[in-house]
């Protein structure tokens, strides 16, 4: 400084932008109504599936859709899945994979916009928030405003609807994987394990805090799909777009001129009302071109055509069009949406090849299972008379709800002979071996082999278990050793 003072200190400047807050406002429309029926469909079928019951039996939940840990079963219906049968689910999950592919593909986000249990539940939240606060310029100047009885007991009561939500949504997130009644009666008597009210704990705050406060910020900065959407898309994929070439330039209309000379004026149909802005739950400008952020909503859709029936202008300012299409309206050079193209037949071939698998897989299962684990100490026991003795540790899967009797037997060494542990251990050619109703049969077979039958260290071995009140047959393959 000239007068050798120092020079003043330089305003400290941050490097990020505070988030603000979205107040999207209310809108109506067909997307606006397809939406409120998607929520009441999913919420629907979220609320009520637990509660429908299905007869398996006496001793056999009683529930049609359960995915019970504790027996490790899934119970959907007539399917019951075991543990090891998970395969099945790695199939559900690819063809649900490839599916949000295809749907990205034909109509960009359209899960994220309207099947989306985020979307579903926000849409939810946001409802109930308008109707306590107001719509999106009262709730703006409620939030500006200073602390008053009245912005606490219109706060206070929202937020205690959302709590109700979202501990109401936990319960019905349990009821999947315990029984739905048995839960509701230890709620209403407040006799819920330690388990039960963990999990109730965490699916109620992670409803409250996702649905009700970071909103937008899930899909923005926690969900991986906007990014990898992008991949999806090509030229002919459905997207919330807006006419440029018909709206710009942009900018309020006057009272005095007709839509002619606000045209000569270099001005297009959009009158800059920021509707479409307001109406975004990500709080968007679709105006400024394609955004991953975009849900495909549709909200702008309905507000724009709002806007445009109100200016006696054409709608379809904001519609759902591809890249080609846009194109092709601009020059005004007839355009037809190709549906079957390269990247939607592979992602349905992939997704009926998997189906076809999972029907066949899943129509040719058995309801047997064999596993037979041998003993290595010791790795045999020399009896005796000479024979040679191995142990093995046999488990029937028994995946009926019948008792069943299985016949065991073994091919690859002649003169085998078979006892059980327990069982008085008399050798025979076969064994009955029983296995109770939806269990798991284990038992300690001995197989010995007469003295000089051996030829080498290690012979291959053959269990062969064959119900006797059906047709299924189990086999599994194992190795019986021997001296050198």
């Amino acid at each position: 400084m000239p007068d050798g003072s120092a020079p003043p200190p330089a305003s400290a400047t941050s490097l990020y932008e505070s988030h603000k807050t979205i107040h999207p406002k209310a809108v109506s429309g067909r997307f606006r109504s397809l939406k409120w029926t998607a929520v009441a469909v999913l919420l629907g079928i979220f609320f009520v599936l637990p509660w429908i019951r299905w007869d398996r039996g006496a001793d056999a939940p009683g529930q049609a859709v359960l995915f019970d840990l504790e027996q490790g079963r899934f119970f959907i219906f007539n399917i019951e899945i075991w543990p090891q049968e998970i395969y099945y689910l790695t199939g559900v999950l690819i063809i649900a994979a490839v599916g949000l592919f295809l749907a990205t593909a034909l109509a960009g986000r359209i899960w994220c916009g309207f099947g989306c249990p985020h979307t579903v539940w926000t849409d939810l939240f946001v409802r109930v928030e308008a109707y306590f606060e107001g719509d999106r310029a009262e709730r703006i100047r409620m939030d500006k405003a200073r602390w008053s009885a009245k912005k606490v007991g219109r706060k206070t009561a929202k937020h205690a609807v959302w709590q109700l939500i979202s501990v109401v949504s936990a319960f019905g997130m349990c009821a999947f994987f315990t029984d739905a009644p048995t839960l509701a009666m230890d709620a209403a008597t407040l006799n819920l394990s330690s388990n039960a009210l963990t999990f109730l704990g965490l699916f109620a705050a992670s409803t409250y805090v996702m649905a009700g406060w970071t909103r937008e910020q899930m899909c923005m900065y926690m969900c991986p799909w906007p990014r990898i959407q992008t991949a999806m898309l090509d030229e002919h994929s459905l997207v919330v777009t807006y006419q440029d070439w018909r709206g710009d330039r942009r900018g309020p209309k006057r009272k005095s001129e007709n839509w002619e000379q606000r045209q000569e004026r270099g001005f297009g149909d959009c009158i800059d009302c920021t509707q479409c802005v307001q109406v975004c739950p990500m709080g968007i400008d679709v105006r400024t071109g394609a955004q991953a952020d975009c849900i495909n909503c549709g909200l702008c859709v309905d507000a724009c055509d709002r806007i445009m029936d109100q200016m006696g202008r054409p709608r379809g300012l904001i519609q759902f069009a591809s890249m080609a299409q846009t194109s092709a309206q601009a020059t005004k050079a007839p355009y037809k949406l190709p549906v079957i193209r390269t990247r939607t037949i592979i992602y349905t071939a992939v997704m009926g090849v998997v189906a076809t698998a999972m029907l066949f897989v899943f129509g040719n299962r058995s309801h047997l299972d064999v596993t037979v684990l041998r003993d290595r100490a010791p790795l045999f026991v020399t009896l005796k008379d000479g024979s040679i003795r191995n142990a093995y540790t046999f488990k029937i899967t028994n995946k009926t709800r019948d008792n069943r009797h299985y016949d065991l037997a073994l091919s690859g060494i002649p003169g085998t002979a078979l006892s059980v542990a327990g069982e008085k251990e008399e050798a025979a050619q076969a064994l009955t071996l029983e296995a109770a109703p939806d269990s798991v049969a284990t038992y300690r077979v001995y197989v010995t082999v007469p003295t000089g039958t051996l030829t080498a260290a290690s012979t291959p071995l053959v269990f062969q278990l064959s119900d006797t009140g059906s047709r299924e047959k189990g086999t599994y393959k194992s190795v019986f050793l021997g001296p050198n």
